[in-house]
């Protein structure tokens, strides 16, 4: 970031939640940490912090995920309405390629960059990551440099803020 206020192109709102815990594995892996280097612009936490959305910011949530090209299927009618309806003009999709190793293949995602803060914290910037295999529908997976539950002194349960720019 270069000192002037990025436009914002969409804010999400959540909870913190727990995850599975097997984010790590992935996270890990140099193939994706060097091009978490260039979006980022340094290499990120081997993990996910998992914020859950509902209401508008799911509507929102799942315009991203379609414009990953994930499929949500399993929504209701006035949900998918609602998130066909996004504006999603002034947002930018960094691709994160898969790849193959010892005969595993690691699929690709899709990446969003963003800021995260809770009531009254610094602003760190983040990035959305939508994995094109993810089972979740309602769960944001932030992605940062520092581990985000220690820099922001997050606990589940607690509301965070992600502004897309």
């Amino acid at each position: 970031m270069n000192g002037r206020r990025p436009v914002l192109a969409m804010r999400l709102s959540g909870s913190v939640s727990s995850g599975l815990g097997r984010a790590h594995v992935f996270m890990a892996q140099l193939h994706y940490q060097e091009q978490f280097k260039h979006i980022l612009g340094a290499t990120a936490w081997p993990g996910t912090l998992n914020v859950h959305v509902d209401g508008t910011d799911l509507a929102e949530y799942v315009a991203l995920r379609d414009m990953s090209g994930i499929d949500t299927l399993e929504i209701g009618a006035g949900l998918r309405e609602a998130a066909d309806q996004v504006d999603l003009s002034e947002v930018e999709a960094h691709r994160v390629r898969g790849f193959l190793r010892e005969g595993r293949s690691f699929g690709g995602a899709t990446a969003f960059l963003a800021t995260i803060q809770t009531n009254g914290s610094d602003i760190l910037p983040c990035a959305i990551l939508i994995p094109d295999l993810t089972r979740h529908v309602d769960v944001v997976e932030v992605i940062a440099m520092p581990f985000l539950r220690e820099a922001l002194d997050l606990v589940d349960g607690d509301s965070v803020t992600l502004d897309l720019i």
